[in-house]
């Protein structure tokens, strides 16, 4: 366990130490959040804590490969380099729409060229296991055509969930922090597949000790926030990290179940209102929920509860089948909450005009 904690206490370390410089340095370039719009708290508060994240992060990657730990993947630095390569790009633009507040077409642009930079890199899905044959399915045999948008389509849709979840306080560092100890679990038991992925289960615990460093100062209230650059970097690497530990598709779902159907619901629900699916607004679930009455700390709890105990559930059962059971029974219920909070927050807004 020694090179696991060390990775990780570095990680950590180097987030409690770095956050509080981020947040002076982007006060003093005025990359600053103002209270007002979606945001309801008080005073300036900096948008720079992503750099405390990706520095963190970045430096826990770096010493993976220097640990001794043993390695069976020809390509697993390949992938490495991509993931760092990657990380860079939606860092560097991170931080620039931060100052310069882009539009969104410009942000996509960025996510895919990051997630192509990534995939160029091995980083893509290949292959997964059938829950209902329990067969693998190798997609370089049946379908080639499909690894590349398939693969596209995760990362670019990891890194825009995050960004949409990072609406209150803690609440998405809080949930990437639950992912990454769920992924490291998996990728280290001794399951079925009498295969733990011990080279590469650093870098979930690198993520870990960076979203678990920045949390108390991004927690309600916060006193920084992660801005662009944090979100970015954030879904960027549970995207990949969820590829390079085996596309434990089902794991990763069940851990991230809510915000996933969540981004869905609102875009379905934009566009079926002729809106923009990509505008900013006060229509995702945790913003209704506070609009409803609920405080942000209960919002963020009940979240880090449901994706803990569902997170928990993927690593307890070894059924594929029951997996899928699970993810399907967390998705209706979450798509009947969403319905009804939408109701009763419309039936809200009609009573005050």
């Amino acid at each position: 366990m020694t090179p696991f904690l060390l990775v990780f206490l570095l990680s950590f370390i180097l987030s409690l130490l770095l956050t509080p410089l981020a947040a002076k340095i982007g006060l003093r370039l005025k990359m600053a959040d103002e209270p007002g719009g979606r945001r309801r708290h008080a005073g300036r508060i900096a948008r720079t804590g992503g750099l405390a994240i990706f520095v963190s992060f970045v430096v826990g990657v770096l010493i993976t490969p220097r640990l001794d730990l043993p390695r069976t993947d020809p390509n697993e630095f390949t992938r490495m380099g991509g993931l760092l390569i990657g990380l860079l790009i939606v860092f560097v633009f991170g931080l620039l729409d931060d100052k310069f507040e882009f539009r969104p077409g410009r942000q996509f642009v960025a996510q895919a060229v990051a997630s192509l930079v990534a995939i160029a890199s091995l980083i893509i899905i290949e292959r997964f296991n059938n829950p209902f044959t329990n067969h693998e399915v190798n997609l370089s045999d049946s379908v080639p055509w499909l690894i590349v948008p398939l693969s596209l389509f995760w990362l670019m849709g990891m890194m825009n969930t995050v960004n949409w979840l990072d609406g209150l306080d803690g609440l998405a560092v809080g949930i990437a922090a639950i992912f990454s100890a769920v992924l490291f679990v998996a990728m280290v038991q001794d399951t079925a597949t009498q295969d733990p992925q011990l080279s590469i289960a650093p870098l979930p615990l690198a993520l870990l000790g960076a979203t678990l460093g920045f949390l108390p100062y991004n927690f309600h209230p916060a006193r920084v926030f992660m801005g662009s650059s944090g979100s970015l970097t954030l879904g960027f690497a549970l995207g990949c990290l969820g590829i390079i530990g085996g596309a434990k598709m089902a794991t990763v779902l069940l851990a991230l179940a809510v915000p996933i159907i969540d981004v869905a619901w609102l875009i379905v629900s934009r566009v079926r209102h002729g809106q923009s699916p990509f505008q900013g607004g006060r229509d995702h679930l945790h913003f209704r929920l506070l609009d409803l009455g609920l405080s942000q700390r209960q919002i963020v709890v009940g979240y880090y509860l449901i994706s803990a105990l569902f997170g928990g559930l993927a690593l307890i059962i070894e059924a594929r089948i029951y997996k899928v059971l699970a993810l399907g029974l967390l998705g209706i219920v979450t798509l009947i909450v969403l319905f009804v909070v939408a109701q009763k927050s419309e039936q809200l807004e009609q009573t005050k005009k």
